[in-house]
């Protein structure tokens, strides 16, 4: 019975790492999403980079933030 709850758990933790792994992507991807946002606002209301940087370090602890708060959750299945 060991065996078999060996075999099944170690597919839950390679899903795991994976979904860990995309955290990265999620953060480059949001990140250079809200930079462009922030750049397309900043043209329209003429603010220099306010909005361009300010976006960018929002979704980059936003991003940072959920992905910290998974890892810590999936710290407790490993």
């Amino acid at each position: 019975m060991a065996v078999i709850d060996k075999t099944h758990q170690q597919p839950k933790n390679y899903r795991s790492v994976l979904i860990l792994s995309v955290w990265g992507y999620v953060i480059v991807i949001f990140s250079f999403l809200l930079l462009y946002l922030g750049k397309l606002l900043d043209e329209f209301l003429n603010t220099s980079p306010n909005f361009m940087l300010g976006l960018f370090f929002i979704a980059l602890f936003i991003g940072i933030g959920k992905f910290y708060k998974e890892a810590w959750l999936k710290r407790k299945d490993v």
